[in-house]
């Protein structure tokens, strides 16, 4: 088993204020807070053959490198018979750019929930054909109450989790909590603390402390969300999105903000915690571009990977969930004991609060993050 380290959330050069421009221009829309859908800009139109020849398809997918089994090409071929080419992207950014500054050459994406909505609401997507998939009734029916997609009608979420602190046991005078812990650590704890800069997740522990919406875009929110974090910042060892893990095992850090595949709850020195003021939930998901001339392969994709074996391998590597209750039945219980997190329930995620975009309000995260690193 590998433990695959990518960068699904780490910002690119390609900004969240770039992203609103972009989108801007494809037409797409800010989207409130409370929201609880993002629907279809347009009716499907393109009618798709079920009977069609997928020998004669072909697939160009792009996906963060290590989210999927190194020989997908050769399954895909064996199994679908057809050639799949993967692009891979490191960041969401990344992809992004490319897609909202016209880029037609990918026939099938992997993004995060909020930016799957973004793509949606500018027109970008193929709305689903749930005929062309059958597996899509391995996924727990929770999965089709996520807000930036209710009912999947354009993205079938691929993996899912939450926030919470990843902490050594050791290392801090008493089990963390509240988010508070973070932001004013005490104790043994004090300047031993990791934060994210990635942006909506610099902001996830202020505002949940402040028992605010992660999806707010109220300035008077997101100035006592900066306050808190201003003064976080001064009794912190770092901010880390990508090595927080390793800190942790080697003891140069008490606590970190983590997304709960990454504590490496392996070490039993170390657990992971939701804090009692809640937390969000995020998804990673697969969507059709509109663009796509190989919309049948595309579905017979996402249909292969739902098979159980297919996307239990997803938890047995990366050690992310997935929202599909035929693969995770299937996972060895050890690993489960290894790294508990794998067992929480879809209910017990649903408790967290769906990411979802917000259209040119997400300058107001790019801003926040700008000026929490800059402060001296």
């Amino acid at each position: 088993m590998s433990r695959i380290r990518y960068t699904r959330h780490l910002p690119a050069a390609f900004t969240a204020a770039g992203l609103v421009l972009a989108l801007a221009a494809c037409g797409g829309s800010s989207t409130s807070p409370d929201s609880t859908a993002a629907a279809a800009p347009s009716a499907t139109t393109v009618q798709l053959d079920p009977n069609a020849d997928l020998s004669k398809q072909s697939l160009s997918m792009s996906i963060w490198e290590g989210y999927s089994p190194p020989d997908l090409p050769q399954r895909v071929k064996e199994n679908l018979k057809f050639d799949l080419k993967i692009a891979p992207h490191a960041t969401n950014e990344e992809i992004m750019a490319k897609l909202t500054a016209g880029a037609t050459n990918f026939d099938l994406v992997f993004v995060s929930g909020q930016y799957a909505q973004a793509l949606n609401e500018a027109g970008l997507l193929e709305p689903l054909h749930p005929e062309l998939i059958p597996n899509l009734a391995n996924l727990y029916p929770e999965a089709a109450n996520l807000s930036y997609d209710k009912g999947n009608a354009f993205s079938v979420p691929y993996t899912w989790g939450t926030t919470g602190i990843c902490y050594r046991t050791d290392m801090v005078d008493a089990e963390p909590t509240s988010w508070n812990d973070i932001l004013a650590p005490t104790g043994k704890a004090r300047g031993k603390v990791l934060m994210m800069t990635t942006e909506r997740w610099l902001a996830l522990p202020a505002l949940k402390a402040l028992k605010k919406s992660i999806n707010t875009s109220a300035d008077a929110d997101l100035a006592a969300a900066k306050d808190l974090l201003l003064k976080a910042k001064s009794t912190m060892l770092a901010f880390d999105d990508v090595t927080f893990g390793d800190k942790l095992k080697a003891g140069q850090a008490a606590m970190a903000v983590a997304w709960d595949g990454w504590c490496p709850t392996d070490d039993p020195k170390i657990k992971f915690k939701i804090p009692s003021e809640g937390s969000d939930l995020w998804a990673d998901t697969m969507v059709i571009m509109k663009s796509s001339k190989n919309k049948e392969a595309a579905h017979a994709f996402i249909n292969y990977i739902l098979d159980p074996k297919v996307h239990g391998w997803v938890a047995a590597n990366i050690l992310y969930k997935v929202p599909n209750k035929a693969a995770m039945d299937q996972v060895d219980p050890s690993l489960m004991k290894t790294y508990p997190a794998l067992t929480m329930t879809p209910a017990e995620l649903l408790q967290g609060e769906s990411i979802i975009d917000l259209g040119q309000d997400s300058v107001k995260y790019t801003r926040l993050s700008s000026e929490i690193q800059a402060a001296q």
